[in-house]
């Protein structure tokens, strides 16, 4: 053999080993520490005896097995290489081309998504294509590293190779590889000389194709930007498989094309937790349990922000995962605490590499959803917050849905996961003028109020209603028909309502703040959630008392103090009961001063002082009917009515009460009409009219239940069982309790205890 052809054969393995780990002539220059010309030179042969330590580097570069290094050391010092075999030769497509194995390194400490991996694994041989998309919508949630882990586990089954590239699509320092370069660059992967490779895009796209047909090959197109980028890359024959990551949803390739979407959410907290511990070691999460948790739920089960966290663990290890986790606490939700060593770990310039791909009107609408408190928004929101039509709005929404940027995580409501509101919050800083941003939250403000204040007239029509501050333009409220409607909307953002007065009262929207407050609270009340509306009620007497509004601050102190009558705080009812007053006093407001001793009678009544209730309703009754106040006349009637009762003063009671149930029933207040219907149902058991009792107490619960009032509705049903237990229907009496326990259990109520008792005495012999 000439020396010449002994030189040219080392130079056909290079360029076989080059390809297979899909490098570029200049990149193994780069690693190898040579010129790119050098590089060249050596593939072609122009260099007859390339030194020893050139050969040595390009080995190390090229990442050869000591096998393949004592053969590619053999060729360049022209002693014969060992002939490939005949099934590297089949495979690869040329004679000395190794089948291309070009995956990146296995991903290291990869931890959770054992669902998903099944789900995957189910896949093989039954689809040519398979998408890998991250549904809680966010860069960082690991797609790249779960895609390099199955394919590592499934490898074997592909045995004529794996194809790689990185497609870039979201990649701000450089523009994202068209599918004509990556289809060149597997030709060259699979062995096809550079003078084989047709000239036209088709043409190549039909060789690739025609490669693989006969083939089990496993290709990897990660980063993708859009289905056109990936289409030209997806084999055709079944033997093969196509994992395909974006951060957009490629739906067009499920719809198209027959892929099949697995779906990425974040992790679970077990599975974050086995992360922590893969990386850190099972005993030093072990030993700091309440540290551990804290880090995961502070960095949102998102894989890449605990992954950072993770190792700035193992880069201290004698730092207390207690030391880490106040440093995110101190971070106060702000990106500050995810730093990378380079852009690829860092989470803030993760986040913008999907956000610098949206279009202007997208990105606009992003950063004001940071504004947005959370925890989720219906597209009208958005409209009246970023003040644009509802149908633009809804475009805007699935362009940020479709870069996974944003999740439609229930059928119309839309959420961000907190990184990523972080994210966009500091946008909105960057780039909207403080006047915008103000703006922005004023019109987000008087959505929501305006659409609540509709809802309570609907819900309470008859309760004293408030003046809400007009709306800005731009606002559009939602429209609401019944009573259904309003309730069902109230279901739905109560957790926003209740987010929202906090982010006002803390941004200074006074007037916002007490006017939301006042509607939410007759919903709270009815759904027996007294703790919420105790922390919206101090917001909004923290706003009435910066407005100097006495009236407002009056009617916060008073709702305060119903709620902690009936959670049982008296202490603490008296006491806002008590400011209550003297502030309606201030203002010369009769109606609030009669509100106020309305609520002292129901407060004594709970601690058993029917004498001193008494009182306090006759004193209401007095200021309502000098204010002309027809409901609070019918409200303060049936409380003189149920203070008499308490006392014995049964006939008392039913002439109150039935003047009181008269004027609710010609007002139309159902709620009153309801109290009332128990009342005069109480007042007929104790003349025993049991049979008047019960036909009372089921018309009041057939109403509570319509309004949705579970409190009242387990009183009422504890009321019906004890005039069941009277006269001998024990039955009816037990799953009347029952029922009442049930509610009074879901409402974490002491009054539970009672019904128990009852429960117990009706199964004694």
């Amino acid at each position: 053999m000439r020396s010449d052809d002994v030189d040219r054969s080392f130079g056909a393995l290079l360029r076989a080993h080059r390809r297979a780990t899909g490098l570029t002539q200049e990149a193994l220059a780069e690693r190898a520490a040579l010129s790119g010309q050098a590089v060249g030179a050596l593939e072609r042969g122009d260099r007859r005896f390339p030194h020893r330590d050139t050969v040595a580097r390009l080995a190390v570069a090229l990442g050869l097995t000591a096998e393949a290094r004592a053969a590619f050391v053999a060729a360049a010092s022209r002693r014969a290489p060992p002939r490939p075999s005949a099934a590297e030769d089949t495979a690869a497509g040329g004679p000395g081309q190794a089948p291309p194995r070009q995956l990146p390194a296995a991903v290291a400490h990869f931890a959770g998504r054992a669902l998903q991996i099944e789900a995957m694994s189910g896949l093989l041989g039954r689809s040519s294509t398979v998408v890998v998309s991250a549904i809680s919508g966010m860069a960082g949630i690991g797609k790249t590293a779960f895609a390099v882990h199955w394919a590592y586990r499934v490898r074997e089954q592909f045995p004529d190779g794996q194809l790689y590239v990185n497609l870039r699509g979201f990649d701000p320092a450089h523009p994202p590889v068209g599918s004509a370069t990556a289809v060149r660059a597997f030709l060259e992967a699979l062995g096809v000389p550079p003078e084989r490779i047709p000239a036209s895009a088709e043409a190549q796209v039909g060789l690739y194709r025609s490669l693989l047909a006969d083939r089990r090959m496993l290709v990897v197109l990660d980063n993708a930007r859009d289905a056109e980028q990936v289409r030209p890359l997806l084999p055709g024959a079944a033997g093969c498989l196509a994992l395909v990551t974006s951060r957009n949803q490629l739906t067009s390739l499920v719809a198209a094309d027959g892929a099949h979407l697995v779906t990425l959410d974040l992790l679970t907290a077990a599975e974050a937790h086995e992360l922590l511990a893969t990386r850190l070691g099972a005993g030093r999460v072990a030993a700091e349990p309440q540290a551990a948790e804290e880090i995961i739920i502070r960095c949102g089960r998102l894989p890449l922000a605990l992954a950072i966290v993770a190792a700035r663990a193992v880069a201290h290890p004698r730092f207390p995962l207690a030391v880490l986790a106040e440093e995110l606490r101190e971070a106060r939700g702000s990106l500050d605490a995810f730093p990378g060593a380079d852009a690829a770990t860092d989470v803030r310039t993760v986040f913008s590499w999907s956000y610098d791909a949206l279009s202007a009107e997208a990105a606009r609408l992003f950063r004001f959803l940071g504004i947005h408190p959370g925890p989720d928004i219906t597209a009208a929101a958005a409209a009246s917050l970023a003040d644009l039509p509802l149908r633009r709005l809804r475009v805007l929404l699935a362009e940020l849905t479709g870069a996974n940027l944003v999740v439609e995580h229930v059928p119309g409501r839309y959420t961000l996961h907190d990184l990523l509101r972080a994210y966009a919050t500091e946008q909105a800083g960057v780039h909207e003028p403080e006047e915008r941003h103000r703006a922005a939250t004023h019109r987000m403000l008087d959505h929501y109020l305006h659409t609540a204040y509709a809802a309570d007239r609907l819900v309470a029509p008859v309760r004293d209603s408030v003046t809400p501050v007009p709306p800005q333009p731009g606002t559009v409220p939602e429209i609401l028909a019944d009573h259904r409607q309003a309730l069902d909307w109230f279901l739905a953002e109560h957790s926003v309502l209740r987010t929202l007065i906090d982010h006002a009262v803390a941004g200074g929207w006074d007037t916002h703040t007490w006017q939301l407050a006042w509607a939410l609270t007759d919903f709270l009340s009815r759904r027996g959630l007294w703790h919420d509306d105790i922390a919206i009620q101090r917001a909004a007497a923290t706003a009435a008392r910066r407005l100097a509004n006495l009236a407002a601050e009056a009617r916060a102190h008073r709702l305060l103090a119903v709620d902690y009558t009936l959670l049982g705080s008296f202490d603490e009812a008296h006491a806002h009961l008590g400011q209550a007053l003297d502030l309606a006093i201030r203002a010369e407001d009769p109606a609030a001063q009669a509100h106020a001793h309305n609520h002292f009678a129901l407060l004594w009544e709970r601690q058993d002082r029917y004498d001193r209730a008494l009182h306090h309703a006759q004193q209401a009754l007095v200021l309502y009917r000098a204010t002309g106040h027809l409901g609070g006349q019918a409200d303060a009637l049936n409380a003189v009515g149920w203070s008499h009762a308490q006392l014995g003063e049964h006939g008392q009671a039913l002439a109150s009460c039935e003047r009181a149930l008269v004027l609710h029933q010609e007002l139309g207040n159902r709620p009153g009409c309801a109290a009332a219907l128990d009342s005069l149902g109480y007042a007929h058991h104790h003349l025993a009219r049991y049979e008047e009792a019960i036909a009372c107490y089921q018309r009041a619960l057939a109403l509570h239940r319509e309004l949705g009032n579970r409190y009242y509705e387990a009183e009422v049903l504890t009321h019906l069982g004890e005039t069941c237990a009277a006269i001998g229907r024990s039955d009816d009496a037990r799953a009347a309790w029952q029922d009442a326990l049930s509610l009074l259990m879901a409402l974490n109520h002491a009054d539970a205890d009672q019904v128990r008792a009852r429960l117990r005495r009706l199964d004694r012999p």
